[in-house]
């Protein structure tokens, strides 16, 4: 009987063995996860989850029933020590574990500030996984004050839920601009004043020193311009790198994560990978999507190729971030844009279309769910927009999927 091994109990790992079943592979299937928890959903988890307003049990993307139903033998609280490609083993602990097929869908890690600049003191906190909020919980508290650092999605929302329950927000971002990675000046603007009128005190171009802490505990951020600032917390959100140690040590071959091919086939023609750990052909490039999006249909398209679909994964990239009562939908990559038309829309709605010329590539939409929806099937099938109907907010965008 074939056995599918899959390292990685998250999103991707859970849509991955759901889909094994419901193509109908009736052999033997393990999802190993290093948390002892059921696989979840992460957004929530620094959101509704860390206000409050979400139990864990709605957190669990099946109930464990689900893995007992499907015969899926579920090795939670477990830790993969190393993989041997050429004999089709795992090592976890002093158990050897043989595979006929392996999926990697070890996902991503949070980096951390450096020990050396007191990034090991108590009350410096990453947003990640389930540990990281409940750890993080009881200091977001009304009169708390905390730094985040990191002015990008992940430090966003952070601030938005630390602001939410009345704590004192100071944010320092070291580049010009906040989200200037990820998104045009615009969107940064847009979102400087969100969060500035919530109260959240947003310092640009300004990095961190180091932190300060009295018994193990941090109380003090010394900014790089001299600045100190007296903390109770502090949350880095200064990005994530994939899972990919594992992989390395095994011999496979990395580029921006789990190198694979338009199948989800690793450099081993028996080891597969998807979601955040793994980079794919996009349009003439290698990429990698940090999405939920991208983690359930990369990962259902490598359990469809398990089974001999020889199916190439097609990314479609969209994205989302709550911040307030604000919801921000992405649709497309930005990367290459050289100009942003700007659309206002209704009732304080407004979304950021970006060209390459005058191809349309991407589209920031804040509480704006049509023009979203248009953009995107409009990036989705290799269309553009006139800019001069985008721009004009009394226009209607329909007929643009229909050009």
């Amino acid at each position: 009987m074939t056995h599918i091994a899959v390292i990685g109990a998250g999103q991707a790992g859970s849509s991955l063995v759901a889909k094994l079943r419901k193509c109908g592979f009736d052999g033997e299937i393990t999802l190993i996860g290093a948390e002892k928890v059921l696989p979840y959903q992460r957004p929530p988890l620094s959101k509704a989850y860390l206000l409050g307003e979400m139990e864990l049990e709605r957190l669990f993307l099946r109930p464990e029933s689900f893995y007992a139903e499907n015969n899926i033998t579920l090795r939670l609280g477990t830790k993969v020590d190393a993989i041997d490609a050429a004999a089709k083993t795992l090592q976890i602990g002093d158990e050897t574990l043989s595979y006929d097929q392996l999926v990697l869908t070890t996902g991503s890690q949070p980096r951390h500030l450096p020990a050396a600049i007191g990034g090991d003191l108590g009350g410096v906190h990453v947003v990640r996984d389930l540990k990281d909020v409940d750890a993080m919980a009881p200091a977001v508290t009304d009169g708390a004050r905390a730094l985040i650092v990191g002015g990008g999605y992940i430090g966003l929302e952070a601030a938005a839920v630390c602001a939410k329950r009345g704590v004192s927000v100071t944010l320092v971002e070291m580049a010009d601009r906040i989200l200037q990675r990820v998104a045009a000046p615009e969107t940064s603007d847009y979102f400087r004043a969100l969060h500035s009128a919530q109260g959240v005190d947003i310092r640009e171009g300004v990095g961190l020193s180091h932190l300060e802490g009295d018994a193990g505990k941090v109380t003090c951020a010394v900014l790089a311009d001299g600045t100190r600032l007296d903390v109770d917390f502090v949350v880095v959100g200064v990005g994530i790198t994939p899972a990919s140690e594992l992989a390395a040590d095994a011999g496979l071959e990395i580029e921006n994560g789990i190198r694979t091919d338009e199948l989800g086939r690793t450099s081993d023609p028996a080891i597969w990978a998807a979601g955040d750990c793994a980079s794919f052909p996009y349009k003439g490039q290698q990429i990698r999507l940090e999405s939920v999006p991208n983690a359930i249909d990369q990962a259902e398209v490598v359990a469809e190729n398990l089974l001999g679909a020889e199916k190439a994964y097609v990314a479609t990239p969209w994205f989302w971030s709550d911040q307030y009562d604000v919801k921000l939908q992405i649709a497309g990559l930005n990367s290459g844009y050289d100009n942003v038309v700007t659309r206002q829309g209704a009732d304080g709605s407004m979304s950021f279309w970006y060209y390459t010329g005058d191809q349309l590539v991407a589209v920031d939409a804040m509480n704006d769910p049509r023009a979203y929806m248009v953009a995107k099937r409009l990036i989705e099938a290799g269309k553009t927009a006139d800019k001069a109907i985008v721009a004009d907010p009394e226009a209607d965008l329909k007929p643009l999927l229909k050009a």
